[in-house]
């Protein structure tokens, strides 16, 4: 979808969108597609990257704010369909667009603690399902996506996941929300002809947020970890704007040119958009044996997730 066909429903031009956001393209599923459906093409590329076969995953973890449905998990319809061994644990896991490293995190720990070896971790939404095209503050940012990695023993002691942090500041959880259609808002006519069911998001507050805390929880994280950000060979955050990014190099300490972004052509794909950007740094061979890599997810909620690892 290109920033014209998003930007003439929302009243703007594509040039417009370009400017203030960096996106030229953003995909949306088919309309028989839901979440689950990607995240099973994500989890099936992931899995033969690795070698390894369904039956050799003995847990996944979908991060994502826009399930199949509310029950059951999507994680479990994943699981089904891929064909994954009866007691596969499947779960999902909402902290909106930082959605993917809290299940990274989660999932590390899982395995450490169960002794277990492999777990698919997935990051997937399809926002275009419940965003108002009319509104230019949300419309002209989101893409459908999904995004997987298969977690699993590392190859040394200073190899694979060094370090996770997560953080929650639900002071802020007004800056991004779907008022209705939980149990505070049951769905209703009246919830419906209100708009309240679409997604709804503060851009000012949220670019506010994201520059006083992103910058120095990063900050702190890397000391705490005994590294410095000049260590860090590829940045791959969030994909929220391009604009926004941009203004987190010099706060953060690591130059916009060892950023990884796909929000250029697949636009902000919310749970799924460090996922897919770490696949696109490792297809295009900007990750090698070595490399000091940092995560960063940060949204609704709100919420921020980091974790550290060495390619």
């Amino acid at each position: 979808m290109t920033n014209s066909e998003v930007g003439e429903p929302a009243g703007v031009t594509g040039e417009w969108i370009h400017a203030k956001t960096g996106i030229l393209n953003r995909r949306r599923a088919k309309d028989d597609e839901a979440t689950s459906d990607l995240a099973v093409i994500a989890a099936r590329a992931a899995l033969e990257n690795a070698g390894l076969t369904p039956s050799d995953i003995s847990l996944i973890v979908v991060a994502t704010s826009t399930p199949d449905s509310p029950q059951p998990p999507t994680a479990c319809l994943v699981a089904d369909e891929l064909g994954c061994d009866a007691g596969t644990a499947a779960f999902d896991v909402n902290a909106v667009c930082s959605g993917f490293v809290f299940a990274l995190t989660t999932a590390e720990r899982i395995l450490r603690d169960s002794g277990s070896r492999y777990a698919l971790v997935i990051g997937a939404d399809v926002y275009s399902r419940i965003l108002n095209p009319a509104d230019r503050k949300t419309a002209i940012l989101f893409g459908d996506g999904a995004g997987a990695v298969v977690l699993g023993p590392a190859a040394g002691p200073d190899r694979g996941l060094l370090a996770g942090r997560l953080a929650s500041f639900g002071a802020d959880r007004h800056l991004i929300e779907v008022p209705a259609g939980g149990s505070r808002l049951p769905a209703t006519a009246e919830t419906v002809s209100e708009g309240l069911h679409w997604f709804r998001m503060n851009g000012r507050g949220v670019r506010d947020f994201v520059n006083a805390e992103v910058p120095p929880a990063v900050r702190t994280f890397l000391a705490d970890a005994g590294v410095t950000p000049d260590q860090i060979a590829r940045f791959v955050p969030h994909q929220a704007n391009g604009r926004m990014l941009e203004e987190l190099a010099e706060p953060i300490g690591i130059p916009f040119e060892r950023f990884s972004t796909s929000f250029q052509e697949y636009g902000n794909t919310g749970s799924a958009s460090v996922a897919v950007t770490l696949d696109l740094a490792a297809r295009s061979g900007q990750l090698n044996p070595g490399d000091l890599v940092l995560l960063a997810g940060f949204g609704g909620g709100m919420a921020m997730g980091l974790a550290l690892l060495r390619w």
